[in-house]
Parts: structure tokens; C-alpha cells; sequence
């Protein structure tokens, strides 16, 4: 019986050890000094893969919108330097979800960039890439070219509907890991009148 009374309390002191660590682990990767706001404004929702609309103005040139980064400081007390807060953004993530049923989406993919967000400041990236060159070519993007019958196979339609998702990742000056992401939705099509 005493026995039985020290294996239960050794079980229990263990789960409460486990338990510990579990949520001293999940606050720390909480706590960042600094939360990393991302937002957008979006400026084309239709992206025609052709690029050449009947019109002749199709607005394929313009970028997709602006990604708009801010550093919001934690309330901390006041024994925190904000000169160590400050964020350096250094790479950027594009991962794609589809909304229209469908499960084809291109490869995810990483690049670097190198943004100074202030600490209770703001920043913007206007240039950057939502698709790399071959994803024309491959699922679902391919399967829209009229060669290949104008219509996604999986939905039916000559539209695919996706989020295009950007995920930022950086650190503070004093190197604790921050990240933030939003989200673009699209169309794409095929010689559907340009971009707009």
C-alpha cells in the first residue's frame, strides 16, 4: 500500500514538472518585447496570367498592393530600453490556400529582405514576389491555358480562387524572434481582360 501511495505522488510531482515546462515554454514564446503587426492594402484582386488584355491596358504591371509592418511595443514597464526593440525583418514566406474548393497550389517559397521596423514604429514593402516564374507552368496555374482546356479540373471553373499568404520573420535588436502575416486574396485567370 505504501508502495502504491509513493509511485502515485512520484507520478504526480513528474506531471506537474511536465506541466510546468509546457507553460513556462509557451510564455516565453509569447512574451516577445515587441508584436509585429502586418497588414495590407491591396490594389489588384485579378491577376491574368496571359497579361495581355483585349484592351491593351491590363494593369499586370502595377504590384498587387503594399504590406504595411508595425513594431507595437508590449506594455513592459518602464526598466526596457526601446533602442534594443527595434525589428530587422530579414526573409519573407509565400504559401498559398485555396477558396474555391480546390487543393492545387504552388510550391511555397522563402526570400530574403532586409527592413528596419522601429520599435512603436511603422514600415511598408511594396515590391516583392507572390509567385515564382515556373508556377505558371505547373498546377493549378497550367491547367487554365487553353491548350490545356481554360478550366481548373479540380473546381470546373476558368478562375482560381486563392490567398496568396506572406508571413514576415525577423528579430529585435537584443535577437528575440518575432513574426507577423496577412493575406491577399486572388483571382487567376487566363486572358480574362488584364489585371484589375
Amino acid at each position: 500500500m505504501k508502495l502504491n501511495r509513493m509511485w502515485m505522488r512520484a507520478g504526480l510531482v513528474i506531471m506537474v514538472v511536465v506541466a510546468a515546462v509546457s507553460c513556462s515554454s509557451d510564455f516565453s514564446r509569447n512574451a516577445a518585447p515587441v508584436e509585429l503587426i502586418v497588414t495590407n492594402s491591396q490594389d489588384i484582386q485579378q491577376i491574368d496570367l496571359n497579361g495581355n488584355g483585349a484592351s491593351g491596358n491590363t494593369n499586370c504591371d502595377k504590384d498587387i498592393g503594399t504590406i504595411n509592418i508595425q513594431g507595437r511595443l508590449r506594455d513592459l514597464g518602464n526598466n526596457v530600453d526601446p533602442r534594443f526593440l527595434d525589428v530587422r525583418v530579414t526573409r519573407f514566406q509565400v504559401s498559398y490556400v485555396r477558396t474555391d474548393g480546390g487543393t492545387a497550389v504552388p510550391a511555397p517559397f522563402t526570400r530574403s529582405i532586409d527592413i528596419i521596423v522601429q520599435a512603436g514604429g511603422s514600415a511598408s514593402l511594396s515590391k516583392f514576389l507572390i509567385l515564382q516564374s515556373d508556377a505558371l507552368t505547373q498546377a493549378p496555374f497550367v491547367s487554365l491555358l487553353p491548350n490545356n482546356g481554360g478550366r481548373d479540373p479540380q473546381t470546373g471553373r476558368p478562375v482560381v480562387q486563392m490567398d496568396v499568404v506572406i508571413q514576415l520573420f525577423g528579430e529585435t535588436l537584443s535577437g528575440v524572434s518575432v513574426s507577423g502575416s496577412t493575406r491577399f486574396p486572388l483571382d487567376f485567370c487566363f486572358q480574362c481582360g488584364g489585371c484589375a
